[in-house]
């Protein structure tokens, strides 16, 4: 029975995907039909949200984990072929010729052709009948339709990827002549028409926000690509027509197209026939007639409408497809994509000019793509590992030639399993990832460069010392953020531990359950909602301002509002932790002594400053030490609610760390190093803790 399950577990297919809507509903059903006729081989599909998937596979796979089988654009195909991410995969003649090319690397193909995808102009057919052929009559038909809270045009102005349309439309692009030219001109020009169009739409909006105000009727136009079919509502109804011609320049705005495929992540026969008949005929036919896809194949007959004829929204996609620019597949491609955000998000919030938002795109881009260090020599590395160990065994050996071990030795079976777990679970990791900081490395490839990396940090050679993105900078906003929270955890703790113990509170149970919550939601949750409660022109925050008579803010245009966002926000998710450290040290406190100081004519701060904080540090300096060193690495609410903004001048280390190893061409020997730095100013910070304290807090 054991044996049967285990072989069955092992014939089962991972497939990863982040389809939504009408194309996970696609996908289901082939996958059912798939299980229906393969119960040996069953195929499990995964979804993983986009936005990590793609940082998931290159986590995942390179060391034998991960799914057999993953769907994902073919951008990154070249690389992922190199690292031996992807493997070959054998095509049958029935795709189209931009299917196989943009998944061929060196004339072999890497994946299955599922669908090819671009951005498009959705329209609502009762407020804009006709498609705008021009950007000028695009921008006119959007001033006529924006009034309050309805807007002409509604796109994610920040998003690089969905203003890649206007680049290509004035003429640039991000790449010229081979390499990355982001500074260029006509890339300014297009700067400056984005700049222009966004006044029609909401401020700062976002996936979700576009989403809402189309459902909702109060988005006359908005560009998005067809997975935006899946969220729709039913009731809304809509048009679907390529984007319009660029007048200064007579280019049609051309989107990047993407041609979705299936990739196999390792040698598996049984998940390469899967990807070979949901890529043929019949699982095209499902992808096609379900998932409104447009599929890559010669021998499927177009999807019809439900009028009989052809289906005008895939028309429309197969027409903008048509008309877009492959998506480059050059490994530099990735790069590009945080400083052009970054550089459109202030160009939105208006501090620079559109030669300047190109200008600085280019500048980052340098800094991200710096040629890695020089190898160093391990030589004197290893010589010097080696004594060291050779010291550390004679002081070990030492150490035990003066201590009476045989009393002890009873010990060491109770404590062998915790000190196994530790040492898998804890040391183990914690070495591999020290080792990772003194190499060069975007996981395939390897190279020593000893401590370049933590003299490149320290001596901020990537930014100036004052740049946000600077270690030290950063480390001066982490500095502030962990004081800064620690002083409302506690105060706000103290002060509602010290309301909930006197006995004239009633219901003191129901509140204090109440004011757990926070703490027992997840911090992402609770993360989310605080970020939609600052959004600038939908948010409840603005909305409470606005309804007391005073001017909305812009709570991520500066440092000090975003700053003020987070803060609140994990001031929201830290003081019930106190509150519940300093109940339970209270209970223990007797309330004789308080009386009998305040019949001596003590004062209600004289007693807490003299008798109740006394009794309460023992509890609570530890509780501090542990807060202090959560929030210093509160990741969550600084991804989630500010994500570094302004410019990244609200990142905490930890999150710098991460966007180094991610989202900046994988510098994971970089990433690691500022792991390392990390540990060694809270290891300093726990030393100096436990000294000032007195006595061992952690």
């Amino acid at each position: 029975m054991l044996f049967a399950l285990a072989t069955a577990h092992a014939a089962e297919v991972t497939l990863w995907h982040a389809w939504r809507g009408e194309e996970r509903a696609a996908l289901d059903q082939a996958v059912v039909t798939w299980n229906g006729a393969h119960p040996e081989t069953p195929v499990q599909p995964i979804f993983v949200p986009y936005e990590g998937l793609a940082a998931k596979v290159d986590a995942a796979v390179p060391h034998g984990n991960g799914p057999d089988l993953f769907i994902f654009g073919h951008e990154r195909v070249a690389e992922w072929a190199g690292r031996g991410i992807v493997m070959p995969a054998s095509l049958d003649g029935g795709f189209l010729p931009v299917g196989v090319e943009a998944l061929s690397v060196a004339g072999v193909p890497h994946g299955w052709p599922l669908a090819a995808k671009s951005l498009a102009l959705f329209r609502n057919p009762l407020l804009v009948p006709e498609a705008p052929a021009t950007t000028d009559t695009l921008l006119a038909t959007a001033a006529a339709l924006t009034h309050g809270e309805q807007f002409g045009l509604v796109w994610e102005t920040a998003s690089a990827y969905q203003n890649a349309p206007w680049l290509h439309g004035f003429g640039g692009g991000v790449f010229s002549g081979g390499r990355v030219q982001l500074d260029a001109p006509e890339n300014a020009a297009a700067l400056a028409f984005i700049a222009d169009a966004a006044r029609f739409g909401p401020a700062d909006p976002n996936g979700a926000l576009v989403t809402q105000l189309f459902n909702e009727g109060r988005a006359a136009m908005v560009i998005n690509g067809p997975w935006f079919l899946g969220e729709l509502n039913a009731a809304v109804p809509f048009a679907v027509s390529p984007l319009p011609t660029v007048s200064a320049t007579g280019k049609p705005a051309a989107p990047y197209v993407t041609v979705e495929a299936c990739f196999l992540a390792r040698a598996n026969p049984e998940a390469a026939a899967f990807a070979t008949w949901f890529a043929g005929a019949e699982g095209g036919a499902v992808r096609q007639d379900v998932g409104r896809q447009i599929v890559p194949r010669t021998d499927l007959p177009a999807r019809l409408g439900p009028d009989g004829g052809p289906d005008p929204v895939a028309a429309a996609f197969a027409a903008q497809a048509a008309a877009g620019v492959p998506m480059p597949t050059h490994p530099d491609m990735a790069k590009t994509w945080e400083p052009l955000a970054r550089s459109m998000r202030r160009l939105a919030r208006g501090v620079v000019s559109p030669e300047q938002a190109a200008a600085e795109a280019q500048t980052e881009f340098i800094i991200v793509t710096r040629p890695p260090p020089p190898p160093a020599d391990p030589r004197p590395w290893v010589v010097g590992l080696a004594l060291g160990a050779v010291a550390a065994i004679g002081l070990g050996v030492r150490a035990a030639r003066r201590t009476a071990l045989r009393p002890w030795l009873w010990v060491l079976p109770w404590i062998l399993p915790a000190f196994v777990a530790m040492t898998l679970l804890v040391m183990v990791p914690f070495l591999v990832g020290a080792t990772v900081a003194f190499f060069e490395t975007d996981g395939q490839t390897w190279s020593f460069v000893g401590f370049a990396h933590f003299l490149d940090i320290l001596l901020a050679r990537d930014f100036p010392l004052t740049s946000p993105l600077s270690f030290w900078s950063t480390l001066v906003v982490t500095v502030g953020w962990t004081v800064a929270n620690l002083f409302f955890h506690v105060a706000i703790g103290v002060a509602l531990a010290l309301l909930l113990r006197e006995p004239w509170v009633r219901m003191r149970g129901a509140f204090r359950a109440a004011l757990i919550l926070p703490w027992a939601v997840p911090s992402y949750i609770t993360a989310l909602i605080w970020k939609g409660m600052f959004h600038r022109q939908f948010g409840a925050i603005n909305g409470i301002l606005v309804a007391v008579g005073a001017e909305p803010v812009s709570w991520f245009g500066s440092f000090a509002t975003a700053f003020a966002a987070n803060l609140t926000t994990n001031t929201w998710l830290g003081f019930p932790f106190m509150m519940v450290v300093t109940l339970g040290a209270l209970s223990a406190i007797p309330r004789e002594l308080e009386e009998a100081a305040e019949v001596d004519g003590a004062g209600w701060m004289t007693r807490f400053r003299h008798i109740t904080l006394p009794l309460l540090k023992p509890a609570l300096l530890p509780a501090i030490v542990l807060g202090s060193v959560w929030t210093f690495n509160q990741f969550n609410v600084i991804y989630l609610v500010s994500a570094g903004e302004p410019d990244g001048s609200t990142d905490i280390l930890v999150s710098q760390a991460y966007r180094w190893a991610f989202t900046r061409g994988h510098r994971y020997g970089y990433a690691a190093a500022y792991a390392l730095l990390i540990f060694g100013v809270l290891v300093l910070y726990g030393r100096t803790a436990n000294r000032l304290a007195g006595r061992k807090v952690v």
